[in-house]
């Protein structure tokens, strides 16, 4: 249903003009990149035998250490090591994925609530990193030279808060088809749980930690509209039923009688030709927030 516009760079243009938290965020992860780049070929250029050493020491000083002697030196790094990336590919997909869930996560719960997200879901992970290296007896010996950085638990975090948000929400996905972004982020977590003795435990331990922050935030604010047995939510664990007026399209699903479903079914249909007609016009961004909600309601039925 969704409409892209056909110039990728008109688009991107408008998107880095709004200055939401998104954009601020992917700016700000690519600038201190970009500056770690240029710092790497003048060391290389002027020959300098430390070049290596040089990055070792970015990392040592912005990236938070396994080791809670060196984090209580440096307590900066739970917030500086989230926005530090040393190898193209690891930011390219960070920020790939910060981007696409970003956008659908600021269209339901908006950009401050992604700053918030973002950022507490990082200390989420560095601190379930730190606390695993300090618990578990394997990673012991590495303790004093682990450390973790980039933007993965971060990620992670809105990824899966989104996620549980709007899990009728699907994407289509090369090779896969179209799912239901639940479904893929609860695929990510069992992934990064199974591949911790893999390699880069300290890295899918971090994106672990990002991925409960992001269940729990949405779970304990009320924003999760996860199902359960079909008739509860999630929510209601954490807060008082209440009472609301449906609205005639809510009321479908009650037993009603025939001409009733008939005349209401109709009023839908109406109302779904309406926004399809509305996105042709003015592009899915064009649309409210009811509108998003009541065509993916929709479209989740199919």
């Amino acid at each position: 249903m969704y409409q892209p516009d056909s110039n990728i760079f008109d688009v991107l243009r408008k998107f880095f003009r709004e200055g939401s938290s998104l954009a601020n965020l992917i700016i700000i992860n690519v600038a201190v990149w970009l500056l770690v780049q240029i710092i790497r070929i003048f060391l290389f250029l002027y020959n300098q035998p430390d070049a290596v050493l040089a990055t070792s020491s970015i990392i040592r000083v912005f990236g938070v250490p396994a080791s809670l002697t060196s984090l209580e030196s440096k307590p900066w790094t739970l917030l500086t090591y989230m926005f530090l990336h040393i190898d193209i590919w690891h930011i390219l997909f960070n920020m790939l994925w910060l981007y696409w869930f970003g956008k659908i996560f600021m269209e339901y719960l908006g950009s401050r609530q992604l700053l918030i997200v973002y950022l507490l879901g990082g200390i989420s992970g560095g601190l379930v990193y730190i606390a695993a290296f300090n618990i578990f007896p394997v990673f012991h010996p590495a303790l004093s030279a682990s450390y973790a950085l980039g933007a993965s638990a971060s990620v992670m975090a809105i990824v899966t808060a989104i996620s549980f948000r709007v899990p009728n929400y699907s994407i289509f996905l090369l090779f896969f088809g179209r799912i239901r972004i639940v479904y893929l982020a609860v695929a990510l977590f069992i992934f990064d749980f199974f591949m911790i003795p893999a390699g880069n435990a300290g890295g899918h331990i971090a994106h672990i930690g990002g991925a409960l922050f992001g269940f729990l935030y949405v779970t304990i604010t009320g924003s999760s509209k996860l199902t359960y047995s079909g008739k509860w939510k999630w929510n209601n664990i954490f807060r008082k039923k209440r009472r609301k007026q449906s609205s005639p399209f809510e009321r479908e699903s009650r037993p009603i009688n025939d001409e009733e479903y008939n005349r209401l079914k109709v009023e839908k249909q109406k109302r779904i030709d309406e926004i399809l007609e509305k996105i042709s016009k003015g592009g899915y961004d064009s649309l409210t927030r009811e509108e998003k909600e009541l065509l993916f309601k929709s479209s989740g039925k199919d």
